[in-house]
């Protein structure tokens, strides 16, 4: 019988500017597809910051205001009001500038305008094949600037919350990625350290699960493994906020980009799935909820799919015998332990406050979660996540 094709699917990303003094280039971006009337979508905490003041001055005369609705998990009334906004600016383009919440409300915000209708009343669970249809045109110029590590940029999917019910939800569109991603490392240094390294473990989550998947790609795989060389070596060095800082935050910008471009066609795991019944349930942050579902995930996975860990082994030198994987993929695991302990994170649920007595409602939405997934070798027990949970609290 002949094997199915192995197919890599493109999202409609354009371009990738990385580099200091990066902002510099959204006047002429702009210009080249016809943009004339711009809209800056940002939060509270940066609407004053000298990021703004840079983006502001690089976009000129386009620059039409600000908008500063977006909040963590990208709740859908802040949605709402950045939609609001687009129409009472007569924007014909947009920049988000900060992190995955900030990009991920702007682009279903985006979608809501295109479209005509709240596109968050439309957000269901994350079916990762919508992200791949034929439509693709661009609708509505958005041009992202991050300044966290979230990746959020990457994808052609946006996740809402409700506030009332703690539900967190996905819209996905072909055409909902960003057409450009600007990489400005200057426009990191007013995020938060702890929000810029957690950040970091969450692209080396993507990257991680990304290796370990049951539908790995020699292009997915090749990415994933330099993103998690790159966080390893640059990530630590990158905390400063000085000029030296600089080169290391643009490698670990680009580095987020690498491990979660073939995202959407490995699919995601089990440390994914944690995260996204933490994250709105108890305002988690995606960064934190990585640091403390990874490296416990990683040994569930080392149980499960000892032999998927060799180029995880690899990217970390750690040496790997395809006859006795097992000890590779714990070593893998360990190592990834270490590497957040020493970033000094957090790394027990007790500490974000996760309710003890939740950890089973937990597991079993986690469980549901990962088989609409589809990336791991054979299906994830309740018991068995319920166990790496206890190892987490």
């Amino acid at each position: 019988m002949t094997a199915k094709p192995n197919r890599f699917n493109l999202t409609r990303l354009e371009a990738v500017v990385s580099g200091t003094g990066a902002v510099e280039v959204l006047g002429e971006e702009m210009d080249a597809r016809g943009a004339e009337r711009v809209l800056v979508t940002t939060t509270r905490s940066l609407v004053d910051s000298r990021s703004v003041e840079r983006v502001r001055a690089a976009l000129g005369s386009r620059f039409v205001g600000v908008g500063v609705n977006a909040g963590q998990h990208s709740p859908t009334e802040g949605v709402r009001a950045i939609a609001d906004d687009l129409r009472r600016y007569d924007a014909d383009a947009v920049v988000s500038l900060g992190g995955g919440s900030v990009i991920d409300s702007t682009q279903v915000a985006v979608a809501s305008v295109v479209n005509g209708r709240d596109m968050t009343k439309e957000a269901g669970t994350l079916q990762l094949e919508k992200a791949f249809g034929d439509d693709r045109s661009a609708g509505f110029l958005h041009i992202a600037v991050p300044t966290t590590l979230s990746a959020g940029a990457f994808t052609p999917a946006a996740g809402v919350l409700d506030v009332a019910t703690r539900n967190k939800a996905a819209v996905i569109l072909p055409w909902l990625q960003p057409a450009v991603v600007v990489h400005d490392p200057q426009v990191t240094l007013e995020t938060p350290r702890a929000l810029w390294l957690s950040t970091g473990i969450r692209a080396l989550d993507h990257a991680v699960e990304a290796l370990y998947s049951r539908k790995p790609h020699v292009l997915g795989d090749a990415l994933a493994v330099e993103a998690i060389r790159m966080l390893f070596r640059h990530l630590p060095l990158s905390a400063g906020t000085d000029e030296a800082s600089l080169e290391h935050r643009t490698a670990c910008l680009d580095a987020a980009w690498l491990s979660l471009y073939g995202g959407f066609n490995t699919g995601l795991g089990l440390s994914h799935a944690l995260s996204h019944q933490l994250g709105p349930r108890w305002d988690v942050a995606h960064g934190v909820s990585s640091c403390i579902t990874l490296p416990p995930s990683m040994e569930v996975m080392a149980e499960i799919s000892p032999q998927r860990f060799e180029k995880i082994a690899a990217a970390l030198s750690i040496p790997f015998d395809p006859a006795a994987p097992e000890k590779a993929a714990l070593e893998s695991a360990q190592a990834v332990d270490r590497f957040i302990r020493g970033l000094d994170l957090p790394m027990r649920l007790r500490d974000v406050g996760v309710p003890h007595e939740e950890l089973t409602s937990v597991a079993e939405a986690t469980r549901i979660g990962l088989e609409i997934f589809d990336a791991t070798d054979r299906p994830v027990t309740t018991e068995e996540i319920v166990g790496l949970l206890e190892r987490c609290y």
